[in-house]
């Protein structure tokens, strides 16, 4: 945690996409503001996985050192985000006898070394071990048992897993840039670190991150995480259907689908013309001209099956009885026209759209929904150190001591 140390933290989003990297200065209130940011197109990275790692490597190492440059510092350890491998997320529950005395940090102590001994399969790697709820002798709903009495003390862990080959070679890819990993924050989870309120993951609210090559899901409840899930499909999968669709280069499909695209029809769109570059013709002259109906009819469809299989994931894991009315939107992919209203269509809720919040510094061009999982990192990344989250794997600090803990950090820093 040496760079922590000195008010500087790092974090890197590695997407299907982009590859972003943020750097900033943790203040003496908490706050974070950013000091170097970049961000270029990404390479060797499909559906948020390393598929190469040499172009992979390189673009990443153009991107943390056109950061650096910018803030003027030299980072040697860097939060890193994962969105595919094929997420799991799991409620285990962890009983321990209190015997009647006084509930104390040694017997939380004593849960999570009870659920640290769970054996892990050999066919997933364990990302996240977080306690989300306490019970005691049945009755739920405890937020702190510490100071209340009973005989058994129950603790719910929320274990959220993933296949390891992504998960390894995300490390080795990141280990090759002569960088260390702080920690991997599953994509959804960072997002929704920087984009949620207070209230929303009290009452409950399902985050969608929808990037380009991915579409992760988180849902809060009773202020805490209580489900996580990655489907292979994003914003990337639309230009394909769209340069599929109209024989167009896969860049003009990109620019069509930003300048032109939306998920909802609207009445003007048959009178609309677009002109699209057929692929292979050199001849730009007599370029094929379509409706924009015709643009919306191929988007419409896909971004449909990417919020009907949102609700199938939250139908199958039971998270949709908790995940409250409220839907928040992030990602590159939720910015195009329309999206919003279909989502709150075929899922039934009520819909924003979600940007960085209680983060400054940044410009009017990275402060977009885009940006959403990099800004998580970096509250992650302050809050984890500071002891407001409770990260099994990476520290078993009880909150008795985050106030002590913060205050050694802001005077080592300043």
């Amino acid at each position: 945690m040496a760079k922590l140390r000195t008010g500087i933290i790092a974090a890197l989003d590695v997407g299907s996409a982009k590859i972003c990297c943020f750097i900033a200065h943790a203040n003496t209130q908490g706050g974070i503001r950013v000091i170097g940011v970049a961000q270029q197109a990404s390479a060797g990275v499909r559906s948020g996985s390393v598929i190469d790692m040499e172009a992979a490597q390189n673009a990443i190492l153009t991107t943390i050192s056109a950061a650096e440059e910018l803030a003027g510092e030299r980072i040697d350890r860097i939060f890193v985000n994962l969105s595919g491998g094929a997420l799991y997320s799991q409620i285990q529950e962890i009983k321990v006898s209190i015997a009647g005395h006084e509930i104390a940090d040694t017997d939380i102590r004593r849960a999570r070394e009870r659920n640290s001994l769970i054996e892990q399969p050999e066919d997933r790697d364990l990302i996240h071990c977080l306690p989300v709820g306490y019970s005691i002798d049945g009755n739920r709903g405890i937020r702190d048992p510490r100071g209340m009495f009973g005989e058994q003390l129950g603790v719910s862990f929320h274990r959220i897993n993933a296949a390891p080959g992504p998960v390894r070679n995300l490390r080795h890819c990141v280990a090759r840039c002569h960088l260390d990993i702080e920690e991997v924050v599953i994509s959804p989870y960072a997002s929704a670190l920087s984009c949620l309120v207070d209230d929303e993951k009290d009452l409950g609210v399902t985050l969608v991150d929808m990037g380009g090559g991915t579409t992760t899901i988180a849902v809060f409840y009773d202020g805490q995480i209580i489900f996580g899930d990655s489907i292979p499909v994003g914003g990337g999968h639309v230009t394909n259907d769209v340069a599929r669709g109209l024989s167009t280069p896969v860049v003009h499909a990109e620019r069509m689908k930003i300048l032109y695209g939306g998920a909802i029809p609207s009445q003007s769109d048959d009178n609309e013309i677009i002109d699209v570059a057929l692929v292979g013709e050199d001849n730009h002259n007599h370029p094929n001209h379509v409706p924009r109906s015709i643009l919306t009819g191929i988007i419409q469809p896909r971004v449909e099956e990417t919020f009907e299989l949102v609700r199938e994931r939250l139908e199958t894991s039971g998270a949709d009885r908790v995940s409250g009315r409220r839907l928040v939107l992030t990602g590159g992919a939720s910015q195009l026209h329309g999206i919003p209203e279909l989502a709150g269509q075929v899922l039934e809720k009520q819909v924003r759209v979600g940007r960085p919040l209680r983060i400054s510094g940044l410009a009017e061009a990275t402060s977009g929904p885009a940006f959403s999982t990099c800004a998580g990192l970096l509250r992650y990344g302050v809050e984890k150190y500071a002891g407001t989250l409770n990260d099994t794997p990476a520290s078993d600090s009880m909150p008795a001591s985050r106030f002590a803990r913060f205050g050694q950090w802001l005077r080592e820093s300043f």
